[in-house]
């Protein structure tokens, strides 16, 4: 079909007189051709409820090991319910496939939906060079009447003064020629099928009123807790920027009074499971920091992309970035109490990804804590269950297995990450003179051990 029938039938959700009625039906039965662009694990969990629910995508991936799982029926993504199970059903039915070849699939799309990785570069710059680059390969391939959707997390207003003018440039084409809605994903790494099909409901926001109508009727189909559409593509780009903002600024404000937790003394948990008792507070949990390829990111977004002073997030963020180095001062003073100094004392270090049964270590708070242990203490042994031997060791220490936690034999144990699996371990059986707990999640016997909780400080002097 060309461009032209396909601009005037019902393949064409942008600038289309039908009713939505008419223009869902046409999405939800396979008419209207989508591309993913971009596999990984949170682009592969869309891709596969595009193909669910419209039955005709192509996913598109620079890895040529993941176009051949997907295409065979298997799922690259590991920690996520639920999808391999759902990706081998669309490869099956041949409502998904894969490629690495973007002009075999961008040609034939209607609909493209981009979620790429974006960053920032060692100066702490947002760096939007993958997305770019997509977008400059995306252009010359896209048609009169195609809709793009971007889902990846960019900076407030790069739509409207860097994507937009780039795919306009790269497309000979202008807005209003074709539609353009930024769609941010607001998914968690080990629910993101729940979160895609309706946890909460989608936002979305485009350069225009036609661009907003379209991206409201295909994620009304994906979407059963509906869609908020918002006035235009830079008010969805500041909402998802708001959400991480929001977790930053509230996680750096539960860190810092955490620390009063060593001179009151109280426990911060019974303190904020108080406060929390009215609708309007929720404050989150301290640790030993804050991980992930959202959170420490997305203040830096705003930083250092407008051009206005913000300095809460700045303190939020130094607040946060400080909490591995505040984990390993407490290491040193309990291990003093006991008569030990970290250059005599072995340490065991517990998690290494930044989330609890997420085998991702971006920004991840066991890197700076690993890097000191490595520089001083006299012996390093590092566990996680969730990754492989290889990335497990890759920040330093030698790497235990779970199974054989209660075989080694450290002076101090550091709780990075509450994985499900260590809440096996039989303390018992296993006596480290001191735990440095940096999950308040993590259950310990204080009893026997003598523990130190962030945000709770010593909880007993056990037996040392």
């Amino acid at each position: 079909m060309t461009a032209t029938e396909r601009s005037q039938g019902p393949t064409s959700l942008y600038g289309n007189d039908c009713s939505d009625e008419s223009l869902a039906e046409a999405f939800t039965t396979g008419s209207v051709p989508v591309a993913v662009y971009g596999l990984g694990k949170m682009g592969l969990p869309l891709a596969s409820v595009y193909a669910e629910k419209s039955g005709n995508v192509t996913g598109v991936d620079v890895d040529p090991s993941v176009v051949r799982s997907v295409n065979a029926g298997e799922c690259p993504v590991s920690g996520e319910p639920g999808l391999p199970g759902l990706v081998e059903k669309m490869a099956t039915e041949g409502r998904l496939q894969a490629t690495a070849d973007i002009s075999k699939a961008a040609p034939d799309a209607s609909v493209h939906v981009v979620i790429v990785p974006t960053l920032i570069t060692d100066d702490q710059e947002p760096d939007l060079s993958i997305l770019k680059s997509l977008i400059r390969d995306l252009g010359p391939h896209l048609d009169r009447g195609d809709l793009v959707f971007i889902e990846s997390t960019v900076p407030p207003g790069a739509c409207r003064e860097v994507l937009v003018p780039l795919l306009e440039d790269e497309s000979g084409l202008q807005i209003g020629e074709f539609g353009f809605a930024f769609c941010p994903e607001r998914t968690s790494s080990g629910r993101a099928l729940k979160d895609i099909r309706g946890a909460y409901p989608k936002v979305v926001g485009g350069v225009d009123a036609a661009s907003t109508r379209a991206a409201r009727i295909v994620y009304e189909a994906l979407n059963e807790a509906g869609v908020i559409p918002v006035a235009n593509a830079t008010t969805a780009e500041m909402v998802k920027i708001t959400e991480g903002l929001y977790r930053d600024v509230n996680i750096a404000l539960a860190n810092e009074l955490a620390s009063v937790a060593d001179d009151l003394p109280v426990d911060f948990r019974e303190v904020t499971d108080a406060a929390s008792t009215i609708p309007f507070i929720n404050v989150h949990e301290p640790g030993a920091g804050v991980g992930g390829h959202c959170i420490p990111y997305y203040p830096y977004f705003v930083m250092n992309w407008l051009d206005d002073e913000f300095p809460l997030l700045q303190t939020a963020r130094e607040q946060n970035d400080a909490m591995p180095e505040f984990t390993t001062d407490r290491l040193k003073t309990q291990l003093a109490s006991v008569g030990k100094s970290i250059e005599e004392s072995s340490v065991l270090v517990l998690g290494v990804a930044y989330k609890p049964g997420v085998a991702e270590t971006r920004a991840t708070p066991a890197e700076p804590i690993l890097n000191e242990l490595t520089e001083r203490a006299s012996e390093v042994l590092v566990s996680d269950p969730v990754l492989s031997a290889e990335e497990t060791g890759a920040f330093g220490g030698t790497v235990v297995p779970v199974p054989s936690i209660q075989e080694a034999n450290p002076d101090a144990v550091v709780i990075v990450t509450a994985h499900e699996e260590f809440s096996e371990i039989d303390w018992s059986q296993f006596d480290p003179l001191v735990i440095i707990n940096g999950r308040q999640s993590m259950s310990l016997d204080s009893e026997r051990h003598r523990v130190y909780t962030i945000g709770t400080g010593l909880e007993s002097e056990g037996e040392v």
